[in-house]
């Protein structure tokens, strides 16, 4: 699984890609802001792309709905540090991503259970 990381927090992209690629993903690419993961996904041809709900510029939602919309478009997975009752569960589920995970739950089996889905 190749995975774009989006969250305007570095500390926590290094904690997740340590995670992650200790279970056997590869983490092509970070990005800070909804913008410069737009163009990431593409230059990086990710699979799978975890966007923080809550970024600077276009929120994750919007960033959602503009990958989802183009062309072979990889799979994205929402990602906060609030609830999906705090985030909202309808607005996750309209906006383009296959599912979403809490950040202290990330881990692959969670992944794989989404993109299964």
């Amino acid at each position: 699984m190749r995975i774009l990381l989006v969250d305007d927090h570095g500390p926590f992209r290094e904690a997740a890609r340590m995670l992650l690629e200790a279970e056997a993903c590869e983490v092509v690419a970070e990005a800070e802001t909804g913008e410069d993961a737009l163009q990431a996904a593409i230059a990086s041809g990710a699979d799978l792309v975890l966007v923080d709900v809550h970024l600077p510029g276009i929120d994750g939602f919007a960033t959602a709905r503009q990958l989802a919309a183009a062309p072979g478009h990889p799979l994205v997975v929402l990602i906060s540090s609030r609830t999906l009752a705090e985030v909202g569960a309808d607005r996750v589920a309209t906006c383009g991503a296959c599912g979403f995970v809490h950040k202290a739950e990330l881990c692959r089996a969670e992944l794989d259970r989404l993109v299964a889905a």
